[in-house]
């Protein structure tokens, strides 16, 4: 799994690459929950790159999501890839995540109103 990082106009961008899965979980949930910090961060985490997600993958972004609630973060996700979107949807979560379909409406999404 490949994790890059880009900001636009306030807004963090996290890109993932590659496999989501308990052998990548490990190393993805500390540098996401390290974006959980701070006064009310804005996120994106891009998922165009991603082939699969598994269970411990989606424990990941809940623990993400959740712990930004807490301190009035928020965060989008976009640009799903048909079977991960799959994935969302048998699982229950695309009514847990704000997801818009390309980084471009995410980074609208969170736009200073």
């Amino acid at each position: 799994m490949v994790i890059t990082e880009d900001r636009e106009g306030g807004v963090t961008v996290v890109a993932l690459a590659g496999r989501v899965d308990s052998l990548t979980a490990g190393e993805l949930e500390p540098r996401l929950l390290e974006y959980a910090s701070g006064r009310a961060p804005r996120l994106v985490v891009d998922l165009q790159g991603v082939e699969y997600i598994s269970s411990a993958g989606l424990r990941v972004l809940l623990c993400l999501v959740s712990r930004l609630r807490e301190i009035q973060g928020e965060l989008v996700l976009c640009s799903l890839t048909h079977s991960v979107r799959e994935v969302f949807e048998l699982a229950g979560f695309m009514a847990i995540f704000a997801v818009e379909p390309t980084r471009p409406l995410a980074l609208a999404r969170l736009a200073p109103r």
